[in-house]
């Protein structure tokens, strides 16, 4: 796999998660634990795509 295609297959992961954060935060049934883990997988992943970024 190419830098830039795993650096496109992390942008998404990261969009995704975006995405289920943002729905998540409006159901009133996602707790604040799982909240936090999507939003501590968005960071991680937003870190390996600056990581990889810079070289």
């Amino acid at each position: 796999m190419s830098l830039t295609s795993h650096l496109d297959q992390l942008r998404r992961k990261h969009r995704s998660l975006s995405d289920a954060v943002e729905h998540a935060q409006r159901a009133p049934a996602t707790s604040d634990l799982e909240i936090a883990q999507m939003k501590k997988q968005k960071l991680q992943l937003k870190e390996e795509i600056t990581r990889l970024s810079a070289h």
